[in-house]
């Protein structure tokens, strides 16, 4: 049984790298590094964040532009345009331009976040449908649009992409009610990855969710000391 455990392991997170030369395997372990950096950073509510974030997406994007994959590289691209959003924000509402104050959203900004869902759900699945004539050069040579070609981990991958942009946003926004959407998504991530043979990443969303419950618990907690004061 051990025996049998330890050869899914191998075929879970060893195999697939098999054919990856060092530098792929040494670039997503680095975007691993820094997206575990960037949670952390947005535990303590500091704005680091942002710029170990965007180092974070802007290798996957290189990785994922070098395998081909221009759909989720353009999805990547999103996330990080979304990051420098926040940076702005966060910059600007800081007063010592590195720690922020949060607080819960308001009815309005979850109106706001419920028409952003709809929106980032439309948009990656547009990503997705043109994402045969993307991944193909920008060539219609042999190729078919629609969304036949997606799986069950493509198709969380437009929910949970469509989550972690509403997450961005309220985070970007201080607001404390992001975090919930980072589990959420973290843990659809989970087995996500390990589907698509990313076995690091998937530790990485492990390691994300138990972070973002952190996060939660202690952005609830600054608010309420800061309600005391």
């Amino acid at each position: 049984m051990l025996i049998f455990d330890c050869m899914n392991l191998y075929d879970l997170f060893v195999k697939p790298y098999e054919s990856y030369d060092s530098l792929q395997i040494m670039l997503e372990a680095s975007g691993a590094i820094f997206g575990i950096l960037s949670v952390f950073f947005s535990i303590k509510k500091n704005i680091w964040v942002y710029p170990t974030g965007i180092i974070s997406t802007l290798i996957y994007v290189y990785l994922l532009f070098n395998a081909g994959l221009l759909g989720d590289c353009m999805i990547n691209v999103y996330y990080t345009v979304m990051s420098i959003y926040g940076w702005i924000l966060w910059a600007k509402n800081s007063e010592d331009h590195v720690h922020v104050e949060v607080t819960w959203a308001t009815q309005k900004e979850w109106i706001y976040a419920a028409l952003l869902f709809i929106l980032s759900l439309a948009l990656v699945t547009f990503i997705y449908y043109y994402k045969p004539y993307i991944d193909n050069q920008f060539s219609m040579e042999g190729t078919s649009l629609g969304l036949y070609h997606l799986d069950w981990a493509n198709w969380m991958d437009v929910f949970t992409t469509s989550i972690f942009l509403v997450g961005m946003w309220l985070m970007a926004k201080q607001r404390i009610d992001n975090w919930i959407f980072w589990i959420i998504g973290d843990i659809i991530c989970i087995p996500m990855m390990i589907f698509k043979g990313l076995g690091i990443t998937s530790v990485q969303y492990l390691v994300f969710t138990i972070m973002a419950i952190l996060g939660y618990v202690n952005w609830k907690k600054s608010f309420k000391e800061k309600k005391v004061q």
